[in-house]
């Protein structure tokens, strides 16, 4: 089967064998790709797996799932709280990164990480699933209410997701975008124009600059939250933070609160909002273009937010 690496070159697309061995077959519809993927292809991460972690598809009884594309261990102390994001395993329990990922026709997960698409949600956009858990994930950290406002700084495919994430609380919504589709696509999502400050600043930007921004926007004794990749690290304004006593939350990934993981609730804000995705989605490509994909997805500036594959 097909199947999307990295190679010394850059992206290319490869003959392997179908999956074996235990787990259930996922027959990919779509899988997106993040900033992330775009970032540890630029780096020297070892990268020697099928990429792709934003995944959908459906397995052999015709079932439309997305796919939780982690493996925790279950057992360390993080996971045995709900909190396997956090588990022990760190990186090396991320599909599409230590393990083959959704970039292909066809994986093998384990049935953990299966989550059954309700009604209305097609797998074709459920790749975004993942990203927007990501965003749910964030805001149940930092207790979103319904009467907040709440300002999003970066409006890429994580931004927009906690810009619609925020929407689906009723909770007042702003957000700061670099590219002028980026700021449709917010408006479209119910973003409105920045005023006066806000309970709630998400930083989805990943850059010192986004941090700044969210400093300057949160109110006196509102939270500052970190849902961004800091591949950079960053650098806040001690004095800034202390007078306005902002509280920092960060968040990765996703886990479970209780019976409920963050990934089915994002499942089900996508079935109650169609509209996420004829927002955030703006190219689809074969698998076999997928270098000319990836291309795409670096050029923010040519309107470009979720590109996905499509094997």
């Amino acid at each position: 089967m097909k199947a999307v690496r990295r190679s010394g070159e850059g992206i290319e697309v490869v003959e392997v064998a179908p999956p074996t061995g235990a787990g259930v077959r996922v027959r990919v519809r779509s899988s997106g790709i993040c900033g992330s993927d775009l970032h540890l292809l630029r780096s020297d991460f070892p990268m020697a797996h099928t990429l792709g972690h934003e995944i959908a598809g459906h397995t052999p009884d015709g079932t439309a799932v997305a796919v939780e594309p982690v493996t925790p261990c279950g057992a360390c102390p993080p996971c045995r709280k709900g909190d396997y994001n956090l588990c022990e395993l760190g990186s090396e329990m991320v599909l599409g990164v230590a393990a083959d990922g959704g970039m292909a026709e066809e994986l093998l997960v384990p049935e953990r990480c299966l989550v059954p698409l309700p009604a209305g949600v097609s797998p074709a956009e459920a790749c975004l699933v993942e990203p927007l858990a990501v965003a749910i994930h964030g805001l149940r950290r930092a207790r979103l209410r319904g009467d907040q406002r709440a300002v999003v700084i970066g409006a890429g495919s994580i931004g927009l997701c906690a810009v619609a994430g925020v929407a689906a609380a009723g909770a007042e919504v702003a957000a700061v975008a670099r590219h002028d589709a980026q700021r449709e696509a917010a408006a479209r999502l119910g973003a409105r124009e920045i005023e006066g400050s806000y309970d709630l600043a998400i930083d989805a930007s990943g850059t010192r600059s986004g941090l700044a921004r969210g400093l300057e926007l949160c109110r006196p004794g509102g939270t500052l939250l970190l849902v961004g990749s800091y591949w950079d690290g960053f650098e806040l304004s001690g004095m800034e933070l202390c007078l306005k006593e902002i509280n920092v939350v960060p968040a990765s990934m996703y886990g479970r609160d209780g019976a409920a993981r963050d990934i089915d609730v994002a499942a089900s804000t996508l079935a109650l909002h169609p509209g996420i995705a004829d927002a955030i989605i703006t190219h689809r490509y074969p698998l076999e273009a997928a270098e000319e994909a990836f291309r795409t997805a670096a050029d923010r500036s040519a309107g470009a937010i979720k590109v996905v594959l499509e094997p």
